[in-house]
């Protein structure tokens, strides 16, 4: 490469003197093509020549020209240019006779040093000094007295080729480029390859022979996976989609820069704005005085004196810092609570944020609900007025008679009474040797039977009550001419057996399950009667009348607790343990399903008026629900802190009881109103206690009286009191 620069060299200094004899330019305008600027045919060779390198570097670091072709080739830019064709024919003509052939080579070893040798370092270095790098013998390269402005402007309109001179920053030369790597560059730009002899739809050549081969390279038939839609990337795809649908996936959104260093201990006035407009920064230590000074004044040092009573003050009323003096700096020692003091104020900052807090102020009594006032919801029972006593064990159930007469009562002691309401007097007893687990009282007037669950019998018992005319129709009633069974029942361990019992007067049903508890239709014929051990067949109806007994027509879904007829129409509640389900027993099918939300749900009381119950649950809560307006409860009451036993309507007053094992019995006033779009009002009015507890139970059951504002209450304690207003 050296020797072909040298050689171009030389010729062109031939051509530029020979171009001087004969006055004509190097390169006219007519070289040039009108629709890409390229070369023409007469001036293609001498381009290529003359182009290659036209600045050399002298020994002494400077660039040198050659003044000679220099002149020429402006005398030969501002002479004639009547003859340019034929003398640049003629040129040409003569350098493809005389130049010699030279042979371009891709090595890199041929390639020409850089003149600047400083490497890849920033320009900006050199910046103040006089020389811009050093070359390969480690002379400093000077740097070119820089040209006014105004006089590169005038250079550069005079001359021709300005707009092919690119300055060089690196080494601090123009560097003019060639006619061919001006072709490149136009080639490039309008997206062709950078050479001209490039076909880029050349044919294809296939190298490999298939003259001689018998047998394809793989013989395997073609995957299915080539001609049918993925079904993973339809997935994918998928994904995506509902990914961007549900916000996941956010376009053209820059994330918020937080700024990486902020002042930890200084006064930055953007931390107020960065914590919000109630962050309130924490207050600074105590900057040190004349008392942390390692030198201080006399007056600042304690006495010894001083220093002993310190150790009598408590430990808060102590000075933190006692000032103490020393000759020099370098004998003051490390401070002993240093780390101590650092670490209390780091916690100081970040476990104690200090943030601006609107306080607003509301009085207490205006957010409690506007209640009707406790006098204006009288009468309501309030004190206890009179108490039976009788049973020896705890009572289990009570039930009070449709007149109010009378009231029945069964306990564990295996015994079932009847009392007078007014007087307290007990009239009958029966012994019926097992424990009671309820009794019922029909709702009938003119028939005065009693329910009694015992063990796995149900005595239905005659009270001797009424006239004689009663009397008559209710041994009738109660006579059981032939065994009666279950109706679609054949094992004979499932049966119900109606027998008539002499001993005690009425009729007993043997189940095959013990019996928990007994609940009476409003027209006194139809009862049902609870096993929840009897899994299918555990909610029985039995009628007085057929002496008859037939399973629900609806499946059991969980463990049976509780059951009641509706007051007036002909549904039947049947409640478990989580839920409560409404059936219609003429349509046979599920009217509605109530959910609780409690642990457990223990007893259930209809309103009279059928469409709200109250639910009592062994967590002691107490659910009121209005079906007509949801599936989940009106309202939710915590009022006892153990189990609740019982619930309890009263059928005239808008009042409502529970009973509970904490000895007490709640009393509320609920008002159902007829107008849809007002909703019903709960009020607790008195909280009822007098009994004992024995056993960890309390009050067991608890009935209001049918006509007074009444309530009865039945304890462990073995006795029954009455609470009156």
């Amino acid at each position: 490469m050296k020797v072909l620069k040298k050689v171009v060299k030389e010729e062109t200094i031939n051509n530029t003197e020979d171009a001087v004899e004969k006055n004509t330019p190097l390169v006219s305008d007519e070289d040039y093509s009108d629709d890409d600027g390229s070369l023409g045919e007469s001036g293609s060779e001498d381009s290529h020549l003359s182009g290659e390198e036209d600045v050399f570097v002298s020994s002494d670091g400077e660039d040198s020209f050659d003044a000679k072709s220099d002149d020429v080739s402006r005398n030969g830019a501002s002479g004639s240019g009547r003859d340019d064709t034929e003398h640049g024919k003629d040129d040409d003509a003569e350098s493809d006779d005389s130049r010699p052939v030279v042979e371009e080579s891709d090595s890199s070893e041929d390639e020409v040093a850089p003149r600047n040798t400083v490497g890849d370092v920033p320009l900006k270095w050199y910046k103040e000094e006089e020389h811009i790098g050093y070359d390969l013998a480690g002379k400093k390269i000077k740097k070119k007295e820089r040209q006014d402005k105004l006089d590169s402007f005038l250079a550069s309109v005079d001359d021709s080729k300005n707009w092919r001179k690119i300055y060089d920053e690196y080494n601090d030369e123009e560097v003019e480029l060639t006619k061919e790597e001006v072709k490149v560059i136009k080639r490039l730009l309008k997206g062709k390859a950078p050479h001209n002899d490039f076909d880029p739809y050349a044919p294809y050549v296939d190298w490999f022979s298939w003259d001689d081969s018998k047998h394809p390279l793989s013989s395997a038939p073609e995957p299915k996976r080539r001609f049918i839609p993925s079904k993973w990337e339809s997935k994918k795809v998928v994904q995506y989609v509902r990914a961007i649908r549900k916000g996941l996936i956010k376009f053209d959104e820059k994330p918020k820069e937080e700024p990486s260093a902020y002042l930890l201990w200084g006064d930055d006035s953007s931390a107020i704005d960065r914590q919000g407009l109630s962050y309130i920064p924490a207050p600074k230590p105590k900057l040190p005085g004349h008392e942390e000074s390692y030198n201080p004044s006399l007056e600042y040092i304690p006495t010894q004196e001083e220093i002993n009573s310190y150790q009598l003050m408590y430990e808060e009323d102590r000075p933190k810092f006692i000032p103490k003096r020393f000759t020099s700096l370098r004998n003051v020692p490390a401070y002993e609570k240093a780390v101590n003091e650092n670490f209390g104020r780091c916690l100081d900052l970040y476990l104690c944020p200090r943030a601006r807090k609107k306080r607003i102020n509301i009085d207490p009594e205006s957010l409690k609900p506007k209640l009707p006032s406790r006098k204006d919801l009288r009468p309501y029972p309030t004190s206890c007025y009179l108490e039976y006593k009788g049973h020896k064990g705890p009572v289990v159930s009570i039930s009070t008679e449709s007149t109010g007469q009378w009231i029945a009562s069964g306990s564990s002691d295996g015994t079932v009474r009847i009392w007078e309401v007014e007087t307290g007097r007990c009239i009958r007893i029966w012994e019926l040797g097992e424990s009671v687990r309820h009794v019922s009282w029909n709702p009938m007037p003119e028939r005065p039977i009693l329910a009694v669950c015992v063990g796995e019998d149900v005595y239905l018992l005659n009270t001797g009550l009424g006239n004689a005319e009663e009397q008559k129709s209710l041994e009738e009633l109660l006579r059981v001419e032939t065994q009666s069974t279950l109706d679609d029942s054949d094992n004979d361990k499932t049966t119900v057996n109606w027998v008539q019992d002499d001993k005690n007067g009425g009729i007993r049903l043997k189940h095959f399950k013990a019996v928990y508890s007994v609940e009476w239709h409003r027209k006194g014929d139809y009862f049902s009667t609870l096993m929840p051990s009897a899994q299918s067949k555990a909610v029985l109806i039995h009628m007085l009348s057929k002496k008859s007994t037939q399973r629900i027509p609806f499946k059991l879904h969980g463990l049976p607790v509780s059951t009641a007829f509706h007051p007036s129409r002909s549904a039947f509640f049947i409640s478990t343990k989580k839920n409560i389900r409404v059936y219609d027993l003429l349509k046979q099918k599920l009217i509605k399903k109530l959910e609780t939300g409690v642990r457990e749900v223990s007893s259930i009381a209809i309103h009279p008026g059928g469409d709200n119950l109250i639910v009592g649950s062994r967590d002691g809560k107490l659910c009121w629900f209005d079906m007509d307006l949801s599936s989940q409860p009106y309202r939710v009451l915590n009022c006892h802190p153990k189990d609740i036993n019982r619930v309890a309507f009263h059928r005239s007053y808008p009042l409502f009881a529970s009973s509970s094992d904490d000895c007490t019995a709640y009393v509320f006033h609920g008002m159902v109103y007829s107008d849809l779009n007002q909703n019903p009002l709960i009020v607790p009015l008195e909280i009822l206690r007098g009994h004992a507890s024995e056993n960890g139970r309390g009050v067991m059951d608890c009935k209001f009286h049918p006509r007074q504002p009444w309530l009865f209450t039945a304890g462990a304690d073995s006795v029954i009191k009455l609470y009156c207003h």
